[in-house]
């Protein structure tokens, strides 16, 4: 890993702001769904998320992009997006549900199961390696996924 690479382009430092985003997410939606239904919660962050990244979208030009994935070329980007929206849409329905019931500190965890899964499943359906070290990191989530739930 070549660690002078700048911070914008390194997709390690975007994957560290995203868990720390991530973080914020639970701590909020737990705030924010004591008094509402889980479902009205999601629905409200949902419109949020919508405005907010198509004002970054605008804001740096990036909307005259989309007319290329109605392309016949580009119409399976445009079907696995929609199927990622539909999965993002499931998980986000089933997180708030999960924090309303729960506590956020146990909910979380079971949530970042999500890892090993797409490790696995990247594995099996992407053809990506897997080595001893990934193995051993995803079965260690695993298990202190469980540890912190059973605890």
């Amino acid at each position: 890993m070549n660690w002078s690479t700048s911070w914008n382009a390194s997709w390690i430092g975007w994957a560290l702001l995203s868990a720390l985003f991530a973080a914020a997410t639970a701590l909020l939606a737990k705030v924010g769904v004591e008094h509402v239904d889980s479902n009205l919660a999601t629905a409200l962050r949902t419109t949020v998320v919508v405005f907010f990244t198509w004002g970054i979208a605008l804001a740096l030009g990036k909307h005259g992009e989309i007319r290329s994935l109605f392309q016949p070329v580009d119409r399976r980007t445009l079907v696995y997006l929609g199927l990622s929206g539909v999965a993002t849409g499931l998980s986000w329905l089933c997180y708030f549900r999960a924090l309303q019931l729960g506590p956020a500190s146990r909910v979380a965890p079971l949530d970042k199961l999500s890892v090993p899964l797409v490790m696995l499943l990247a594995w099996l359906l992407l053809g990506e390696k897997m080595n001893a070290a990934a193995v051993i990191g995803g079965a260690l989530i695993t298990a202190g996924a469980v540890v912190m739930v059973l605890s």
